[in-house]
């Protein structure tokens, strides 16, 4: 009622209500309520503050000061082709700064880096606490999944925000990624903030309101907290899927891959090592093969063989350039959608992503293609797929024989700290 009347929630109010819903004392319907007013009046810094240290403090909160280490971790708000967590945990790693990177399963375009890493044959997500300290200690970098211990109340909320239309209340959404990445216990966290098509943020204001948010959530909470804003309207790299996008990956770790992935990788490298106090250059990292040496012992040490093929598709298919000329858009979301229906992601928790399923481009805007030549490969189990992918990459690209092309936007829009 209060918040519903355009009044701030009190601490007592806003600590009862998280701990009571995370105890099914107040019902699915009432919270629901309360979101959408949250949604439609907003929260002060207070308020989301407070709602963001109750959910904290609705479970356990993890401690790496035993390591001897400085932490830090990264969190993307998600994108397609965005598989920069899986080069970028090794490289800083390997650098002197422990990355325990708690990722998820992917709902939606494709899937999530948890997927992802589950084309890798024998490789594991679930690790206990003691399991991950180990891994810390001798590897440096640990990627799993995040235990149910951690943050239970963003749990029940997250899914209930999803029906009820209340996802998009920027409130909601930075307490949800700073709850679980606070009770992480990391020292410090980089942000990158995705806006445009293939984003969940599509403009730039409610890019950067959520940006704001999130930094002043982890100052509050005393984490070196910095975000990078990232343009999302491209997909990143030359592949959206999950054994193509680790195939890319394992590229960029050694000493090639896509530019795009590159630039990235080393640009939240190079932050999140200067929030943890660490004077290194990652570019060395990969130079040298300590990266790489990382990546195969992470892999390793949850039973990954990193040796393994990859699993592929058992079919595939070729869209090819309609005309010659410069390629002047590849629309991100598009991309994903075709991703997603050649079973790429999911629609729904718990349903089965396929390993080898996804696009691959082999142009990006400001490239020439010449009429004929292939411009998308399809990757799929099941080629009944096929035509609704191909009608979602119908209106993906623009090619243009026009001398006065447009510029191209930077990957990295703004940096906010």
């Amino acid at each position: 009622m209060a918040k519903r009347d355009g009044h701030e929630l009190t601490d007592s109010q806003i600590d009862w209500v998280i701990d009571a819903y995370t105890k099914g004392v107040v019902a699915d319907e009432q919270m629901s309520a309360l979101a959408m007013a949250i949604l439609l009046r907003g929260m002060r810094r207070r308020e989301t503050a407070r709602w963001t240290q109750a959910m904290i403090d609705s479970g356990e909160r993890m401690d790496f000061s035993s390591l001897g280490l400085p932490t830090a971790d990264k969190h993307s708000t998600g994108g397609v082709g965005d598989k920069i967590t899986l080069p970028l945990a090794p490289i800083v790693a390997a650098c002197g700064v422990a990355v325990p990177q708690l990722s998820g399963r992917g709902l939606g375009h494709t899937g999530g880096t948890l997927d992802k890493l589950e084309s890798i044959p024998g490789w594991r997500a679930s690790l206990t606490n003691a399991e991950m300290m180990k891994q810390l200690r001798e590897v440096g970098a640990v990627i799993c999944a995040a235990g149910a211990g951690l943050a239970p109340a963003d749990k029940k909320l997250y899914a209930l925000r999803d029906v009820t239309g209340t996802v998009e209340a920027i409130p909601l959404i930075a307490s949800s990624i700073m709850s679980k990445k606070i009770a992480e216990g990391t020292g410090a966290l980089v942000l990158d903030v995705k806006v445009g098509s293939g984003a969940f943020m599509k403009d730039l204001g409610s890019a950067r309101d959520l940006a704001e948010t999130m930094v002043s959530l982890g100052k509050d909470a005393g984490v070196h907290t910095v975000a990078l804003l990232t343009d999302m309207s491209t997909p990143l790299g030359n592949t959206a899927g999950n054994a193509i996008e680790v195939r890319e990956s394992v590229e960029v770790l050694s000493g090639g891959g896509p530019n795009d992935v590159v630039e990235l990788t080393l640009a939240l490298a190079r932050e999140m090592l200067a929030a943890a106090g660490v004077a290194a250059d990652p570019e060395e990292a990969l130079r040298s093969g300590k990266a790489m040496d990382t990546w195969r012992a992470l892999i390793t040490a949850q039973d990954g063989d990193p040796d393994a093929p990859l699993p592929e598709a058992r079919e595939s298919e070729v869209i090819r350039a309609p005309a010659s000329g410069v390629l002047t858009r590849l629309d991100a979301l598009s991309v994903g959608l075709a991703a997603w229906r050649l079973g790429a992601g999911r629609a729904s928790q718990g349903e089965p992503v396929q390993a080898g399923a996804g696009v691959q481009w082999h142009a990006r805007p400001g490239d020439s293609v010449t009429q004929g030549q292939a411009l998308f490969t399809l990757h799929t189990d099941e080629p009944n797929r096929f035509e609704r992918a191909s009608q979602a990459l119908s209106d993906a690209f623009e090619i243009s024989s026009d001398a006065n092309l447009p510029e191209l936007s930077p990957l990295i829009i703004d940096r906010i700290s």
